[in-house]
């Protein structure tokens, strides 16, 4: 979204007479489905606002699930807080708790309601008057780039459903909000035609009306929906097509993903890339990637955003360091830092299963003496972007701590005795935490926009449906190499001895997605896609205590629950009740 969006939706909320809010109370609203018909259709200026309102739909990743963070569902972190939702639903099994209804429940809801305000501009815009200020021609090329539009979000809020419940029922049709939302559709199609001949179809005959690249990267259009943001979510569908849990029934290809890559590279080198800016340190480029945009930064690496205002410290309180006044929330665990390779390129331990994640022994992994790695400087030669994405001790942070630096020792500025949002794993979070906030007593403000595609996903996407293709080559190490490189890595993954069979380099590419898209909601899907939930998911999170004289010791942080019939989330109990839908196996 961009200045012009954000402009039209404030004042359509005007009109509308609500107040600007942020994603996570606009869902508990739905203002805009309750206008009343007859003023929706009667101007064209009340129906493009009601249009644009759809961008509000777009989830927004910071807190969303009671505070917590979906990643910390996942191996990469654990919620320090007792009231996080992912901790009291996901990570002991309850699919059906109540802190965790903005990931188990409320997307359902707020999809199925985004699918019906979508389809009231397909099925009734042309109930709607021209815009008297514009000529005929003027007015069939917006309300075709609108129908576009519409059709794309419809699509991507299908596909969200997808992931979270597998196939459900296709509405197209425009239905009571009073009524329940999907009856009569009861039946539920296959995958095949859910996301093949509907999720796909509909973004491919949409993305010709969308607006063209340099349609809407300027000023007063970044954000739109547009022909790259729609061929790159493309790419993803299709790379998840391709993946070990969906291609029976897809019937996509291993090569059909590959191609649909590297034609979006083709397409769209020239106009993203990899953000990167001259004479900083690199991990500050990685940071900024998912931090920055187009016109908040020069920010060419971003290709789907949800955006919203600027944040201050109330927008970061829940993620900070206690030793900043902050409650602890999103804390990297141990099996993350475990994933990151060395700053010269080469692999700190012997051996990585599918998960990415290295073949643990009793809680520790076997070390690559090559490598120079060791447990008792552990942090020490890593590569950058663990530096970027979590906060460790002695690492230099904030303003309101002795030294600026985090202490988590015992009875320490980030470990006091009694707090009991000290973080459980030895690890704070630094990734999407905006640093200027920080300064001038917390005074700062910044954006934090939620990065939904990057170019980056586009190179590891080819990266990993290449090897599958044809195993290790060069353009795969190629792929890797510029993501890499750009965080400051040095050596070339061409040079690996342990990179040359076609099974290590796609444990070397989970591993890289993992690292590379921390804490931006891809690890819970990609496990389920590569079909290692299980050995991912319930396996324990480990984290390290730091002694008074800086030894560190690893732990167990957590022991996790995660069983088969959880790669599908339970359909709603009040929506299986009233409409008698069918649930998903195990549920």
């Amino acid at each position: 979204m961009n200045k012009f969006i954000q402009h039209t939706i404030a004042a359509s909320m005007a009109v509308l007479a609500m107040g600007a809010t942020g994603c996570s109370d606009f869902l508990d609203k739905q203002p805009s489905n309750e206008l009343n018909e007859d003023k929706t259709y009667a101007d064209w200026r009340m129906f493009e606002a009601f249009h644009v309102d759809t961008y509000n739909f777009l989830l927004h990743g910071a807190n969303r699930i009671n505070g917590s963070w979906l990643d910390a569902a996942t191996d990469l972190a654990q919620t320090s807080f007792s009231t996080g939702g992912t901790l009291t639903t996901f990570n002991i099994g309850n699919y059906y708790g109540s802190a965790g209804s903005a990931e188990l429940t409320s997307v359902w809801e707020s999809r199925y309601r985004g699918i019906r305000k979508c389809n009231r501009v397909i099925n009734d815009m042309d109930r709607v008057p021209f815009d008297i200020t514009k000529t005929e021609e003027e007015n069939k090329a917006i309300r075709a780039i609108y129908m576009a539009e519409a059709r794309t979000f419809r699509a991507w809020f299908y596909w969200e459903l997808f992931l979270r419940y597998g196939p459900l029922p296709i509405v197209t049709e425009v239905l009571d909000p009073t009524e329940d939302m999907i009856t009569p559709y009861t039946k539920r199609p296959t995958l095949k035609e859910y996301v093949m001949d509907f999720v796909l179809k509909e973004l491919k005959e949409a993305e010709t009306d969308l607006l063209a690249y340099a349609e809407a990267w300027n000023g007063s259009r970044i954000g739109r929906l547009s022909q790259p943001m729609s061929r790159a979510l493309q790419c993803r569908i299709l790379l998840y097509m391709a993946s070990p849990r969906y291609s029976d029934e897809s019937g996509v290809t291993w090569k059909e993903a590959a191609d649909a890559a590297k034609e979006f590279i083709n397409l769209y080198s020239g106009n993203f890339g990899l953000f990167s800016e001259e004479n900083i340190d690199p991990s500050e480029n990685y940071g900024n990637a998912v931090l920055r945009t187009q016109y908040t930064g020069n920010n060419n690496e971003v290709i789907f955003f949800r955006n919203d205002v600027t944040i201050n410290w109330n927008g970061i309180v829940q993620d900070t360091p206690v030793g900043e006044g902050g409650n602890g929330g999103n804390c990297p665990s141990q099996n993350l830092v475990d994933m990151y390779d060395m700053a010269d390129g080469s692999s700190p331990f012997a051996e990585y299963d599918v998960t990415g994640a290295p073949v643990y022994n009793n809680g520790v992994p076997a070390v690559n003496a090559a490598s120079g790695y060791s447990d008792a400087d552990m942090w020490t030669g890593r590569d950058p972007r663990l530096a970027a994405t979590l906060l460790y001790q002695g690492q230099p942070w904030g303003t309101m701590r002795v030294g600026s630096t985090i202490d988590v020792r015992p009875g320490m500025a980030d470990n006091p005795i009694g707090n009991a949002n000290a973080t459980p794993t030895g690890y704070y979070m630094r990734k999407y935490i905006p640093a200027s906030i920080l300064a001038s007593n917390h005074a700062g403000t910044a954006y934090r926009l939620w990065t939904i595609i990057r170019y980056a996903e586009i190179l590891l996407n080819y990266a990993e449906a290449l090897n599958e293709v044809q195993g290790p080559c060069s353009e795969v190490y190629e792929m890797l190499d510029m993501v890499r490189h750009r965080a400051g890595i040095t050596g070339s993954t061409a040079d690996r001895a342990d990179l040359r069979t076609k099974e290590a380099m796609r444990n070397f590419i989970h591993k890289e997605r993992t690292v590379e898209f921390a804490f931006e909601e891809h690890r819970w899907w990609d496990v389920r896609r590569w079909n290692c939930a299980v050995e991912a998911l319930a396996r324990p999170i480990y984290g390290v205590n730091v002694a008074m004289d800086g030894t560190v010791t690893r732990k167990v942080s957590q022991n996790r629950v995660f069983e088969p019939h959880m790669y599908l989330y339970p359909i709603p109990e009040e929506e299986e009740w009233k409409t008698q839908i069918d649930n998903n196996p195990g549920w």
